[in-house]
C-alpha cells in the first residue's frame, strides 16, 4: 500500500509539471485545452496534439516563433491553435506558421514587424508532410516583409487538399513573391479543392518588375493539371503589384463574387483550361492601369461580371482575349479556344482588346469562341474594341453597345442609345427592361466590411503630403533637425527667411514637406555628400527653398537628395516644387537626385523650379542595369521648370529586360525650358533626356536650346511615345530606336519646330 502511495505521489508530480502549460481536460470530448505562455511550453505539447485539442497562445508579442501545428484532428474535433484574444497575439521577428496533418485550425494571429525565415509566412505543409481539410481564419499579415526586396517568399502557400484561408487581412507585401500561392507541385496537391474566401487583400504597392502577383493558382509547369480552387467573396483594394492581380495557371478553378477596387492589373487566365470567372465586380474609378479580365487557353467561361471605369490597355486592359503561340511550349501562350463570354456589363471600359499580343511568335488567333449578350457602354462616345489580328474565330451575338464598333465584329453588337439607372446594389443598369444584355439585376456586390476581420483597421496605404500639422521653424540647422525629429508623417516644416548651412546628412523616414515660409527667402547649403537621404517609410516634398552646393565636399558624386544606397523596401515619393538650385559644381558628377539600387519611387515630380550649374544629372534613375525588368520609378514628371548649364542629362530613366508584366515607367515632360544641357564628358549617353524601356512617354511644349538630343530606346510592351509641339533650337532631332521590334519606330513625333540644327 505504501508503495502504491509513493507511485501516486510521483505520478502527481509529473502531472503537476505538465500543468505549467495549464492543461484543462474537456470531460465531454477527452480533449485538452493548453494555455501556453512561451515557446518552450508550446514545444512541449506540439508533438502530442490529438483530435479536439485547443492551444491558446497568451496575449503579447512572440518574437522569432516558428510555429508548427501538426496532428490528426477530425471533422467534428479539429486541432485548434488560437490567440487568447483575437489580434492581441503578435508574431514578430522571424516567425512563421506551418500546418501539417488533418483538420487543423489556426486563428486570431497577427504577423507584423518582421518576416518569415523560410519560404512562406503561412504554409500548409511542414517538410514533406502536407495539410488536409485545414483552415487559417481571422489572421492578419501586415507588411511582414523580408528587408531584401528581391528576396522572394510567399505570405500564404497552399499545399495538400481541401484547405481554406478565410476572413483574413493581408496587406502591404513589398518584397518579391506572390502574396498567396496555390502550389500544385505534387500529385497530393492537385485536384485540391482549396477555398480562399472573405479575405481583405489590401494595398500591394507597384513592385517595379515581375513577381508582384497577389494570388496565383498553379505554375506553368503544372498548368495542365486541374486545381479546383474556389476564390470567392474576397476584396482586392489597390493590389497594384504587377499586371496580374490573380494569375490562374491551372484548370477547373472558380473565381466568383470578388470585388476589385481601384486595383491596377487584371484577373488573368494565364495557363490551364476550363476555368470559370463569374459574378465579380471591377470598379476602377478611372485610376490608371485598372484592368479587368484577360483570357488565354481553352474552355474558359467568363459570365455575369460587372466592370466599370477601367483604363488599362494591352495585357492590363479592361477585357483582353490573347493570341497564342502555335504548338506553344507549356510556359508560353496557348491558343484561345472555346471561350464563352456572356452576360457581362462593361461601362466606361476604355479597351476591349481582341487577338492581343499578336506578333511574329503569337500568331494563333482565337477560335470557336463566343461573345454574347454583353452590355458595352462608353459614355465618352469612344468605341473600345481593338482587333490586333483575325477575329473571325469569335462569334458575336446579342450584345448591345452605345457606340459604333469594328466592322469585323459584324451584326453581333447592336448599336443603340442606352440610358442607365443605378440599382439597389449600386451598379448601373439599362433603364429600359427591354434591354436584357449584361449582368443580372440581383448581382450581389460584396462589401469591404464583409471581408477580413473587424478588429484590425483597413487604413490607407500611405500618408499624403501636406496632410498633417504645420511647424514654423527658425532658419537654422538645429531648428530644422529638431523639427524633423519631432514631426509626424504628413506634417509641414515651414522655414523662416534666412540662410544657413546643414552640417549633417538629414534622414527622411516619414512623409514630410520642407518649405520656405516665403518662396525664395530661405537658402540652405550643406556640408555632407548629400543634403537629404530618403529611408524606408520616407517621402519628401521640397517647396520654395533655395539650395546651394557651394559648401559641399570637394568630391565627385555629391547630390542634393538621394535614397538609401541599397536596401530600400518601401516605395517612396519625391517632389521638388518652386525651388531654386544652383552651384552644384564643386566637383564633377554633382547630381540633384540619385536613386539607390533597388529603390522604387511611386512618383517623382519636379515643377516650377529653376535648376542651374550642375555637373551631373538632374534625376539619376538608372541603377538597375541587370536587364531583369526592374526599374527605379513608376511616374516621373517634369513640368514648367527652367534648366540651364546642366552637364549631365535631365533624366536617365532605365528599364531593361524583356518582361511584359509591369505598367511603367511613365515619363511626362511639359512646359520646360532647357538651355545648354548634356555636353559634359561624363554624360556617356550624350542625351539631354535618356529613356530606355519606358512604357509611356509624353514630351510636349518644351523648348530645347543648345542641348543634346532626346534619346528614347523602345524595348518590349508596345511602348507609347509622343514627342509633340516642342522647339529644338540648336538641338538635334529626337532619336527613337526599336531595340526589339523590327521595322520603324512607333513613336509619334509631330508639330515640332527645328531651328538652327547643329552640324552633324
Amino acid at each position: 500500500m505504501r508503495f502504491m502511495w509513493i507511485y501516486l505521489i510521483a505520478l502527481s508530480t509529473i502531472l503537476m509539471a505538465c500543468s505549467s502549460i495549464n492543461s484543462n481536460t474537456d470531460t465531454n470530448t477527452n480533449a485538452n485545452t493548453y494555455i501556453v505562455e512561451n515557446q518552450q511550453d508550446y514545444q512541449d505539447i506540439a508533438n502530442n496534439l490529438v483530435a479536439g485539442d485547443t492551444v491558446i497562445l497568451k496575449n503579447g508579442t512572440w518574437t522569432d516563433f516558428e510555429i508548427v501545428l501538426q496532428g490528426h484532428g477530425s471533422k467534428d474535433a479539429p486541432i485548434t491553435l488560437k490567440a487568447e484574444t483575437k489580434g492581441k497575439v503578435i508574431l514578430s521577428g522571424e516567425s512563421s506558421l506551418k500546418l501539417a496533418g488533418d483538420y487543423l485550425v489556426a486563428s486570431g494571429l497577427v504577423f507584423k514587424n518582421g518576416h518569415t525565415p523560410s519560404s512562406a509566412v503561412i504554409e500548409f505543409r511542414h517538410k514533406k508532410a502536407l495539410a488536409y481539410h485545414s483552415r487559417v481564419t481571422e489572421v492578419v499579415i501586415d507588411n511582414f516583409n523580408n528587408p531584401d526586396k528581391q528576396e522572394s517568399d510567399y505570405w500564404v502557400a497552399f499545399y495538400g487538399r481541401h484547405n481554406r484561408l478565410d476572413h483574413s487581412h493581408i496587406v502591404g507585401k513589398r518584397n518579391k513573391g506572390v502574396t498567396v500561392a496555390v502550389r500544385l507541385t505534387t500529385e497530393d496537391s492537385q485536384q485540391n479543392y482549396h477555398r480562399i474566401d472573405h479575405n481583405y487583400f489590401g494595398y500591394r504597392p507597384t513592385f517595379g518588375s515581375n513577381g508582384g502577383e497577389t494570388l496565383r493558382i498553379g505554375t506553368s509547369h503544372y498548368s495542365l493539371s486541374d486545381s479546383h480552387t474556389l476564390v470567392e467573396n474576397n476584396y482586392f483594394e489597390h493590389t497594384d503589384g504587377e499586371v496580374e492581380i490573380i494569375s490562374v495557371k491551372s484548370g477547373k478553378n472558380i473565381i466568383r463574387g470578388n470585388v476589385f477596387y481601384e486595383a491596377r492589373g487584371t484577373l488573368t487566365l494565364r495557363h490551364g483550361n476550363g476555368n470559370t470567372v463569374e459574378e465579380n465586380v471591377f470598379l476602377g474609378n478611372g485610376v490608371p492601369h485598372t484592368g479587368g479580365i484577360r483570357i488565354i487557353n481553352r474552355d474558359q467561361i467568363v459570365r455575369n461580371n460587372y466592370l466599370e471605369g477601367l483604363t488599362g490597355y494591352r495585357f492590363g486592359g479592361g477585357f483582353t482575349i490573347m493570341n497564342g503561340v502555335p504548338n506553344s511550349p507549356i510556359n508560353r501562350y496557348n491558343q484561345v479556344e472555346n471561350a464563352t463570354v456572356e452576360n457581362n456589363t462593361f461601362i466606361n471600359v476604355a479597351h476591349f482588346q481582341l487577338a492581343a499580343g499578336s506578333d511574329a511568335e503569337r500568331t494563333a488567333t482565337p477560335i470557336d469562341s463566343v461573345i454574347k449578350n454583353n452590355l458595352i457602354i462608353n459614355e465618352d462616345g469612344k468605341q473600345p474594341f481593338t482587333a490586333f489580328d483575325d477575329i473571325s474565330g469569335i462569334t458575336f451575338s446579342g450584345n448591345v453597345a452605345n457606340t459604333q464598333v469594328l466592322p469585323e465584329i459584324g451584326s453581333g453588337v447592336a448599336t443603340q442609345d442606352v440610358n442607365l439607372t443605378t440599382g439597389e446594389n449600386g451598379l448601373r443598369y439599362p433603364a429600359s427592361t427591354a434591354i436584357t444584355a449584361g449582368v443580372k439585376q440581383d448581382l450581389k456586390v460584396l462589401s469591404k466590411d464583409e471581408t477580413g476581420v473587424d478588429w484590425y483597421p483597413k487604413t490607407p496605404a500611405s500618408v499624403d503630403f501636406d496632410s498633417g500639422n504645420v511647424h514654423q521653424v527658425a532658419a537654422s540647422a538645429t531648428a530644422l533637425l529638431d523639427a524633423i525629429e519631432q514631426a509626424e508623417s504628413g506634417d509641414i516644416i515651414e522655414l523662416a527667411a534666412g540662410a544657413f548651412t546643414v552640417p549633417k546628412l538629414v534622414t527622411i523616414d516619414k512623409t514630410l514637406t520642407i518649405k520656405a515660409k516665403e518662396k525664395g527667402q530661405t537658402t540652405l547649403s550643406f556640408e555632407r555628400t548629400a543634403l537629404f537621404e530618403i529611408h524606408n517609410g520616407g517621402s519628401l516634398k521640397i517647396d520654395g527653398l533655395n539650395i546651394s552646393g557651394h559648401a559641399s565636399p570637394d568630391a565627385a558624386g555629391n547630390s542634393v537628395v538621394r535614397t538609401q544606397k541599397w536596401g530600400m523596401l518601401n516605395n517612396y515619393r519625391f517632389m521638388l516644387v518652386n525651388a531654386t538650385l544652383t552651384d552644384l559644381d564643386i566637383n564633377h558628377s554633382f547630381h540633384v537626385f540619385v536613386s539607390g539600387k533597388g529603390a522604387f519611387a511611386d512618383h517623382i515630380t519636379l515643377r516650377n523650379n529653376t535648376i542651374s550649374t550642375v555637373t551631373g544629372d538632374v534625376l539619376q534613375l538608372n541603377k538597375e542595369i541587370e536587364d531583369l525588368g526592374i526599374y527605379n520609378a513608376e511616374y516621373v514628371t517634369l513640368e514648367n521648370n527652367t534648366f540651364k548649364n546642366i552637364e549631365g542629362a535631365l533624366v536617365k530613366l532605365y528599364r531593361g529586360g524583356t518582361d511584359e508584366s509591369t505598367f511603367g515607367p511613365h515619363f511626362e515632360m511639359a512646359g520646360n525650358t532647357v538651355d545648354t544641357v548634356g555636353f559634359g564628358k561624363r554624360n556617356h549617353e550624350q542625351a539631354s533626356v535618356f529613356l530606355q524601356g519606358v512604357q509611356v512617354t509624353n514630351i510636349h511644349n518644351n523648348t530645347f536650346k543648345n542641348a543634346r538630343p532626346l534619346i528614347v530606346n523602345h524595348t518590349v510592351g508596345e511602348p507609347k511615345t509622343q514627342i509633340i509641339n516642342n522647339t529644338f533650337d540648336g538641338t538635334a532631332q529626337p532619336v527613337v530606336t526599336e531595340l526589339w521590334a523590327k521595322g520603324p519606330h512607333t513613336a509619334v513625333i509631330q508639330d515640332n519646330t527645328l531651328l538652327n540644327p547643329p552640324a552633324e
